[in-house]
């Protein structure tokens, strides 16, 4: 018998790592979408924070704790990653298997970023736990501030290649540019 190992989105492109930057896959277990339904988002809220520990967290915004992490996602929706039960107040949805997420991190990463999002993710402006829906290159994502130095990037598993080949692209541009 075939045993068929799980292949990871970025499995065999990652890691990368040019000019101090580094890249990485980060592999969760499991990814849910959460859409409380019409007049239940405190309840949902207050059921979440009761089971995971974590409310929804604010627009624009991720929260975690040790087992589990909240993230905006766009109107009314909040990805988390531990299991909830929601019934009767949300519509939740199995997103494990969706997604490319990717960390980048060094030095210039804010630069290597610059090249690719247009939105400002500086540290003065996006801090660590922002998040954002938007565009990288012509794919859409979602990017979150980890910490000083560091962002996780999310995008649909098959732009997975291209995710990592225009950061590759983007980071050697940087590089480039530092050796002058």
């Amino acid at each position: 018998m075939v045993k068929l190992l799980p292949l990871t989105p970025c499995a065999g492109l990652l890691p990368l790592e040019i000019g101090g930057i580094t890249v990485t896959e980060v592999a969760l277990e499991r990814i849910y979408s959460v859409a409380p339904l019409a007049g239940q988002t405190m309840a949902t809220s207050t059921a979440l924070k009761e089971q995971i520990g974590l409310g929804l967290s604010a627009p624009n915004r991720a929260t975690s704790n040790r087992s589990a992490r909240m993230q905006w996602f766009g109107h009314r929706t909040w990805l988390v990653t531990a299991a909830v039960d929601l019934d009767g107040m949300a519509a939740v949805t199995d997103q494990s298997d969706a997604w490319a997420i990717i960390r980048i991190e060094g030095a210039d990463v804010e630069d290597v970023l610059a090249r690719l999002v247009p939105i400002d993710l500086r540290a003065a402006t996006f801090k660590n736990g922002h998040t954002a829906r938007t565009m990288l290159g012509h794919m859409s994502v979602a990017i979150t501030r980890v910490g000083g130095q560091a962002f996780e990037i999310m995008a649909m598993r098959s732009m997975a290649g291209t995710l990592v080949h225009e950061l590759e692209v983007a980071m050697r541009g940087v590089a480039a540019r530092s050796n002058f």
